[in-house]
């Protein structure tokens, strides 16, 4: 696949985006839901070499291609790594599914409500290898856990900045401005990150496009600008702590977004299970996303 031939499978392709992109502060939770205790690594180099080994069985599983999973979003190290004996965006681009990478290196502390993305001064020459690479698109993510407008307002600046960056190397963004889901304030809080973005969407110059991964809304619908405005390519939805079950369902209701779960997709995988009974697992968690996705509630 071609730049055009991934932007155009992204637009209107029917399926899903995983989320492979745990970075270092979340791989210990990512391992023992996995099934591999703390104990299992005496160094950061072996604990990513665990998190990569699972990543590269779920790349390599014979389930896991183009026909349902339109993309993957992959952490720096797993960009950089091999699976198949393949260098890993190209093991991906070779099944159908078009490479993304998280650019973000954490949150700042809560100021207003949310937390902004910290400073990524090496981001131009990470943009610059990813795109060498044959990667598509980036990610990053904010977080936003009270409805105050300054706040949001700063994190949905900040993101697409950082996106514009992004466009001028070629690549694709998706701005993450996750609204935690146990906010109580998180109908307030989706309503004025809905305001925010369409303000920021409207004065994007040029003529490319973003993409937005959003917590899922608590007024099923009120995304559907975002879904329909002309400077979008697509909208996906993270799964936010949500059971798989639980995300789906919600997902099912909102027209025009895709997932692009993470710990969803992932929970019922085990180091110790057989190919084939991991294979199967991952198989049915793949079937029920991509129903979420492609078939809309009433």
């Amino acid at each position: 696949m071609q730049f055009e031939d991934m932007k155009a499978k992204i637009e209107s392709g029917n399926g899903f985006i995983a989320a492979l992109d745990q970075s270092g502060g979340s791989t210990p939770k990512a391992l023992k839901g996995y099934g591999i205790e703390e104990d299992a690594w005496t160094s950061e180099e072996e604990m990513f070499g665990l998190i990569h080994a699972m990543r590269s069985r779920i790349i390599t599983s014979p389930v896991f291609s183009g026909e349902k999973v339109l993309g993957a979003i992959l952490f720096e190290r797993t960009m950089d790594g091999e699976a198949g004996g393949k260098p890993v965006p190209q093991a991906l681009i070779e099944r159908g599914v078009v490479p993304f990478i998280k650019i973000d290196k954490g949150l700042e502390d809560e100021a207003n409500g949310v937390q902004l993305m910290k400073p990524n001064p090496g981001l131009d020459t990470l943009l610059h290898r990813a795109k060498a690479l044959g990667v598509f698109g980036t990610k990053e993510r904010s977080v936003i856990n009270l409805a105050n407008r300054e706040g949001i307002a700063a994190v949905v600046k900040q993101q697409f900045e950082v996106g514009q960056q992004v466009l001028a190397a070629g690549l694709v963004p998706i701005i993450e401005p996750e609204v935690n889901i146990k906010s109580p304030e998180r109908a307030e809080a989706d309503q004025i990150l809905l305001e925010e973005i369409l303000k920021n969407l409207d004065a994007l110059p040029g003529d490319d496009k973003v993409m937005l991964k959003l917590s899922l809304p608590v007024k099923a619908g009120l995304f559907d600008p975002l879904v329909d405005h002309p400077r979008v390519l697509r909208v996906v939805a993270l799964s936010g702590g949500f059971s798989r079950s639980e995300a789906c369902v919600e997902l099912a209701k909102n027209r025009g977004i895709i997932a692009s779960f993470s710990r969803a997709l992932l929970n019922d995988l085990r180091h110790q299970m057989s190919d084939e009974e991991f294979n199967a697992s991952l198989g049915e968690a793949i079937d029920e996303i991509h129903r979420a996705s492609t078939k809309k509630a009433a």
